[in-house]
């Protein structure tokens, strides 16, 4: 449900980029929402999707489907099995499963991270229908800390803060190998894998997104190091593609070079997040004990597990 708004461009914003120019005709509309929803068809020009870096000119048509205040209701909610860490009435911040998927998406999952909250309570409006209250995401095989909307001012505010890398977030992760450096700093720009969609890779700063990871040895293993990461930029893949450029893969992580073991994907964990609460602009802080999954696996390559 919802409306939709009409514009046609005047001669002041000819030449102006598409995002921009909803920002500065809508200001209640950020650019970084304004890019998420001409990426989801949300904004259209000329009855077509466009793209967020386009000039706009004199006469183009623009199409803005503004999302009701209403939950989207296609997603069946299910049952929620994970820990709630912090609730209010603008956020609600959890500690996600290792093998949850946190929207619907390709696989058309049922079960995931916004059909159980929305057993729960309700979510932000804003952004694709299938990604109610959605400001970040984590994949499916990693668990941890994540933090959801669940209204637009609280969704609008997060987003910036993503955006802008204002937060802190720190994970853990089991990589291959003894990483020589016990502390490092990867700074590689990130692209999507022309030959493999569903994967990134390195790549050069022409053709991708900056992305910087820090990394930090906490414990070697058995042919295995147990480190911390905090990211500075929140790319897709992101640590898991910096750590196998650095000859390191997270264990387990065979999209990116990392060797089976056992039934899971790979080993990383969302462990701590500080943001600013969207509406007081308090500093909050939360972490996320690390799954009794990783921590087996942590014991097993203590005693030399890995060969």
């Amino acid at each position: 449900m919802g409306e939709t708004k009409k514009w046609i461009v005047e001669s002041e914003y000819n030449g102006v980029r598409f995002d921009q120019a909803i920002n500065k005709k809508y200001p209640d509309i950020s650019r970084t929402l304004a890019q998420e929803m001409i990426k989801n068809g949300e904004i259209k020009i000329n009855n077509i999707s466009g793209k967020t870096s386009q000039k706009l000119k004199i006469g183009d048509s623009i199409e803005i489907f503004v999302r009701s205040d209403e939950t989207n209701t296609e997603i069946q909610a299910t049952e929620m099995n994970f820990p709630i860490l912090y609730e209010d009435e603008d956020i609600i911040v959890i500690n996600k499963p290792y093998g949850l998927v946190v929207h619907p998406g390709a696989g058309n999952e049922k079960e995931t991270v916004v059909s159980a909250i929305l057993s729960h309570t309700n979510l932000s409006p804003i952004g694709a229908p299938d990604r109610p209250g959605v400001v970040h995401r984590l994949d499916k095989e990693t668990s941890g800390i994540m933090v959801l909307a669940k209204n637009k001012e609280a969704h609008k505010n997060l987003a910036e803060q993503f955006a802008s890398h204002e937060l802190e977030k720190e994970y853990v992760a089991i990589i291959q190998g003894h990483i020589v450096n016990k502390k490092g700093r990867v700074q590689v720009a990130i692209e999507r894998d022309p030959v493999n969609r569903q994967r990134m890779k390195a790549t050069s700063v022409e053709n991708g997104k900056m992305a910087i990871s820090i990394f930090e040895v906490i414990e070697y293993l058995k042919n295995a190091t147990f480190i911390k990461v905090n990211i500075l930029t929140g790319r897709t893949h992101q640590i898991r593609v910096h750590m196998a450029f650095t000859g390191h893969p997270l264990l387990g992580d065979t999209t990116y070079g990392g060797r089976k073991f056992g039934n899971s994907e790979h080993f990383l964990h969302s462990n701590k997040l500080t943001f600013k609460h969207p509406i007081s602009g308090k500093a909050m802080t939360f972490q996320a004990e690390i799954p009794e999954r990783f921590k087996q696996v942590l014991e097993q390559l203590r005693e030399g597990a890995l060969k």
